[in-house]
């Protein structure tokens, strides 16, 4: 490997045997290792040199990492920073996430560690690399193509990518060596029948279908789909629709790329989280509880002092850490497929009065007023888990109390359209400005300003609503006015037959 192909790598942290033990480690991995012992070095040596990726310590004298990542970010550099630093906690993490960095390895790590994620971002690096440089030489083959069509198919069938092309009926006219292997067919399949004929996911050929003859919006509408082949490789479709000149749809163009190594991260993760809060919740209760023994036996004795304080300020801290981890398991729990499992018939506007009742004391605490309002007509069962729409419903109605001030009101909405049950929880609180809606539904994403900073929470609600929602087959908007309140609608699938 030469000079140009070998990654450069800074290593900037205070803590000389930590910049000692990442070059020995890194070096290993055949790249050039530079150190910086504070923020002011590394700014001259990224002055100066062009590194690849840069291990950053947040917590330094002077200029520390967080000031270094912006002036990065301000400068546009093509670096990947990887956040090195004791100080661990989401919040720090998520803050460098935002500033711009690729991921984070909290101290004290291993080499295999330090490896593992080094590792992953030259990947992605190389990854970028290659990339370009096939846009590179394809634009300088696609320059001498002309309307050669057996030089076009030649570049369609060596693409990694799986790619098939389908008439506006949904039969397959054309798909490569990529999109067989990728799906389990033998390579001397012909095209000629439908989508159906090749891949077994009813939802996805419904898309190309629908997609081919423009029942979707135009060619600006892109679709994405997940899919598991044999229960063991996961894969990603994208697709849209193929346009004559005329602008008619005259068929879709779908592409598939291999995700099963994510999915498996992600599986593992889940598992991790899960078993993490498994362990943790159990000795979390017994404090809590024993606390709440304490500071009744203090009560009782009149012992008004600031012990008392300070332990139920303990006593508050281990309550939002128990909410954490239930809120963790949840989302484990949908990210795992583990929950809508006990599907019943369900009478959505009795689960919405039951709920509704249960809150009434919640709203009178603070004044206010919460009523549920619903459509003319009988609604029909809906088959759900009820434990999952308590879920849905009882977080948007918690979060609409939380985020309205005293006297303001919530207003529970639920009728019918076009086949779908429509429920709308409205409230006339903060509100949401249009910047955070894109982020609302991200997991721990918390609105923080002068109305919120002081409401507690995870901000793990509304991802839970959210999977749920989308587990069921249905879809949650949010509309919202700074100052005048927010509207969250969640339409859920009807029984066909309605």
């Amino acid at each position: 490997m030469d000079d140009r192909q070998r990654m450069k790598i800074l290593v900037v942290d205070d803590e000389k045997d930590i910049r000692e033990g990442c070059v020995r480690v890194l070096r290993r991995l055949d790249c050039e290792v530079s150190m910086a012992a504070n923020g002011h070095e590394a700014l001259e040596l990224l002055g100066r040199e062009f590194f690849d990726v840069l291990l950053l310590d947040l917590k330094m004298p002077g200029i520390d990492g967080m000031d270094v990542l912006r002036e990065i970010q301000q400068q546009e550099r093509d670096i990947l920073v990887i956040v090195i630093t004791g100080f661990a906690t989401v919040e720090t993490a998520i803050e460098a996430m935002k500033q711009g960095a690729y991921d984070f390895i909290p101290k004290p790590f291993d080499p295999a560690q330090l490896r593992i994620v080094v590792e992953r971002a030259l990947d992605k690096i190389r990854l970028i690399h290659e990339t370009e440089q096939l846009a590179l030489e394809r634009s300088r083959t696609l320059a001498d193509l002309g309307t050669e069509k057996s030089r076009i198919s030649a570049i369609v069938e060596s693409l990694p990518t799986g790619v098939a092309v389908t008439d506006k009926n949904g039969t397959v006219v054309l798909m490569n060596p990529s999109f067989k292997l990728l799906v389990g067919l033998a390579p001397e399949t012909a095209p000629g029948a439908d989508i159906a004929t090749y891949i077994e996911d009813p939802v996805l050929c419904d898309m190309v279908r629908r997609t081919a003859r423009g029942d979707n919006g135009g060619a600006a509408d892109l679709f994405t789909h997940e899919l598991s082949i044999g229960g063991e490789k996961y894969l990603i479709a994208r697709g849209r629709p193929v346009q004559a000149e005329t602008g008619e749809c005259i068929g879709t163009v779908v592409t598939l790329g291999d995700i099963t190594s994510i999915k498996l991260l992600d599986q593992l993760k889940s598992e991790f989280v899960a078993k993490v809060s498994h362990e943790l919740r159990s000795p979390l209760s017994t404090i809590h509880e024993q606390l709440g023994a304490v500071l009744r036996d203090m009560a009782e004795e009149n012992d008004d002092n600031e012990d008392q304080y300070i332990l139920s300020r303990a006593k508050e801290k281990t309550g939002g850490l128990i909410a954490l981890i239930g809120d963790l398991l949840d989302l484990s729990r949908i990210e795992s497929g583990g929950v809508t499992h006990n599907i019943q018939p369900i009478r959505l506007e009795n689960l919405l009065a039951s709920i509704v009742d249960f809150m009434q004391s919640r709203a009178a605490a603070r004044e206010q007023r919460l009523s549920l309002e619903l459509g003319t007509g009988p609604f029909p069962e809906l088959t759900a888990d009820p434990l999952a729409l308590e879920s849905i419903f009882g977080n948007l109605v918690a979060n609409a109390l939380q985020y309205t001030g005293n006297g303001g009101s919530v207003v529970v909405r639920a009728d019918m359209e076009d086949g779908f049950f429509r429920v709308s929880v409205a409230d006339t609180g903060f509100g949401v400005a249009e910047q955070h809606r894109e982020k609302i539904f991200e997991k721990f994403f918390r609105v923080k300003d002068e109305n919120t900073r002081f409401i507690t929470g995870t901000g793990l609600g509304l991802p839970i609503v959210k999977g749920l929602v989308e587990q069921m087959g249905g879809t949650i908007d949010l509309a919202s006015q700074p100052g005048k309140g927010s509207t969250f609608t969640v339409r859920l699938p009807a029984p066909r037959n309605v």
